[in-house]
């Protein structure tokens, strides 16, 4: 595996506004040179970052929260230019960033704080202490929280950050990095590498980092798996997904159907937690259906900039084809279009509200991932067997229930085999929880304390009085 300097430059990086299709900027990768220096920058600074006192990190931390929130409609706007996400939602965005930055601004002592334990020597205890500098490989769907979600943490342990962020994305990745140092940080603290996904081995090999984190495809968590168990490194991995919605017969209708519209069609239907399979028990299923189709029909598709949008484009042409593409291999297999399924004429890269039924298992809209507003309707014989179908899938991030008796649906989410259950919600990320999956969805959690002590050498001191 070759060190990081030692890659091949990124190329000039060029970015598409998905609502027009016209281009927005072209962004210069760095070289060896920048990439080295920028290494040493984050080496350098977690020094210094490893011996800060976390009040100071918290103090920082606030200052970061107060800047997002100062300038949300810029952050914002920046996110729906470079990858289409409603303004409304964007602006949402950041001000969850906000909110966790204040959460570890407050926690970070407590979670960070020595626990002794009670052994044969004069003083035992846990600590926690940083690892280094850790390189988080994110992507575009949620171009800000992803990196927060991550950042926030990290930084509060007393780690430091390398973003290489999703080349569509980078003026937003740009964007991060000045707002940490306009919060007080150290440049080394947190940068934004614009690098190739060639280049992100080099960088894990190289000596001056300590982990790795990613967000993204099975394939790429795969590949930078593999070279983190090169290296010998931590890494975190948050993949795919394939929820499950189950609606039970005894469930509020109405208030289901409206739920599994904005479960599924939240940030255009691009999210690794958005509802994707809705799994229905026979005896409510054609009339949850109605509703469902009733509700994805009804929304607002237009630009995303207008505060009135529902729906904007998807983040790039090619992830418009393979949804489409994913959609028509569903119907060859047996599925039935309701609502959408035809791509727009006209610019962007827009698809949709779509409703499939008659989705069994086997077919593409059951197995697959289908990072778009297309929802896949799967008709259970019973509970047991909605909770059998929902556990099929190879994914495991998310799942949900719906039912009016919430006792009886804990203890059917407690059977899901995911990393996140909800009852009578749809599935969503919170600062003060654990967030994460399991099988191919992933390994690892972000947020909460578990979220903070992913990248912490928890380290066992132990001292005799003799």
């Amino acid at each position: 595996m070759q060190p990081a300097t030692r890659q091949p430059p990124s190329p000039m990086v060029h970015t598409v506004n998905p609502a027009t299709g016209g281009h927005l900027a072209s962004h210069e990768g760095l070289d060896a040179a920048g990439l080295e220096a920028a290494l040493d920058r984050a080496r350098s600074a977690y020094e210094r970052q490893r011996e800060t006192p976390v009040a100071d990190r918290a103090e920082r931390l606030t200052a970061l929260a107060d800047g997002l929130l100062r300038d949300q409609r810029a952050h914002a706007e920046r996110m729906t230019l470079e990858m289409g996400k409603p303004i409304s939602q964007a602006i949402a965005e950041v001000r969850k960033c906000a909110s966790a930055c204040r959460y570890y601004a407050e926690n970070a002592g407590r979670f960070l704080a020595d626990e002794p334990r009670p052994t044969p020597a004069a003083r035992s205890y846990v600590a926690y202490e940083p690892l280094g500098p850790v390189l988080a490989v994110m992507p575009w769907n949620f171009p800000y929280w992803q990196v927060l979600r991550f950042a926030a943490p990290a930084v509060a342990a007393g780690n430091v950050g390398l973003l290489k962020h999703a080349s569509n994305v980078p003026a937003c990745g740009d964007a991060i990095a000045h707002a940490f140092r306009e919060a007080g940080f150290d440049e080394g603290v947190f940068q934004h590498l614009v690098v190739g996904s060639h280049q992100v081995a080099g960088v894990i090999a190289d000596p001056r980092v300590a982990a790795v984190t990613l967000t993204g495809s099975e394939g790429a968590g795969r590949a930078v798996a593999a070279a983190a168990a090169g290296a010998l490194k931590k890494s975190v991995l948050e993949l795919g997904g394939s929820d499950a919605f189950i609606v039970l017969a005894d469930a509020d209708l109405a208030e289901a159907a409206s739920v599994a519209v904005k479960a599924r069609t939240q940030n255009n239907g691009q999210s690794c937690i958005a509802a994707k399979r809705f799994i229905v028990e026979a005896p409510v299923a054609k009339e949850f259906t109605r509703r469902f189709v009733e509700g994805m029909a009804a929304l607002r598709t237009g630009d995303p900039m207008d505060p009135e949008t529902e729906i904007g484009p998807l983040a790039r042409e090619d992830l418009r084809g393979e949804v489409h593409d994913q959609v028509e291999r569903s119907v060859e297999a047996g599925a039935e279009i309701l609502v959408g399924g035809v791509v727009p004429d006209g610019p962007g890269f827009y698809y949709p509200p779509t409703v499939l039924a008659g989705v069994r298992e086997g077919t593409v809209a059951f197995e697959e991932e289908i990072f778009g507003p297309v929802a896949a309707v799967t008709v259970a014989r019973d509970a047991d067997d909605a909770v059998r179908l929902a556990n099929l899938s190879r994914f495991g991030l998310g799942g949900a229930v719906f039912t009016g008796d919430p006792a009886r649906g804990e203890r059917i989410a407690r059977r899901l085999e995911c990393g996140s259950a909800f009852v009578n919600a749809m599935v969503r990320s919170h600062e003060a929880l654990p967030f994460g999956g399991v099988k191919a969805s992933g390994y690892g959690r972000e947020l909460g304390p578990e979220g903070l002590r992913e990248f912490v050498n928890v380290k066992t001191v132990w001292v005799d009085g003799r």
